[in-house]
């Protein structure tokens, strides 16, 4: 008979959370800028970090690819590939975000909304942006080190039992 020990058993839980939430960051994101493809270019634009038109090539692709990352997550297929494509592209979100604040830009970094500058009166949470993306690229992490999550398509691949 095959014991588990208690925390052994305990982390596919833990990654089948970290893996569901990841998945709800990546197509809340992305489907808050799949519908306007030309915003989601002057959001990446307003970084000011690239001509315009590598921006909008980056900005018309960044929406599917966060869904693509949160349809792979939300099955669990390829887990693992994912958060290292995940933590890749939160690493230079924050990064970006970094940038925009130490040069004195005022936009609104478009994770999760149209993005771009902001309006009068509306202040920068630059601060908060980096935390929040630093949750998530835990929940990255969490899926690097341990993929193996229930109702996985990779555990039914791999044989192992929901």
């Amino acid at each position: 008979m095959e014991t588990t020990t208690r925390p052994a058993a305990v982390w596919p839980w833990i990654s089948t959370l970290a893996r569901l939430g990841l998945a709800a960051v990546w197509l809340i994101a992305g489907a808050t800028k799949v519908g306007d493809l030309a915003e989601s270019a002057r959001a990446v634009n307003a970084y000011q970090l690239m001509s315009y038109d590598v921006a909008k090539v980056v900005g018309g692709v960044q929406p599917f690819l966060e869904i693509a990352l949160g349809l792979l997550l939300l099955i669990g297929l390829s887990t693992r590939l994912t958060a290292a494509i995940s933590a890749v592209l939160l690493v230079i979100f924050i990064a970006g975000i970094i940038s925009a604040w130490s040069r004195g830009l005022r936009i609104d970094c478009g994770c999760f909304s149209s993005g771009g500058e902001l309006g009068a009166g509306r202040n920068t949470e630059y601060g908060l942006d980096i935390l929040r993306d630093l949750g998530f690229l835990v929940l990255s992490g969490i899926l690097l080190w341990r993929p193996r999550s229930r109702f996985s398509i990779d555990g039914a691949l791999m044989g192992e039992s929901s």
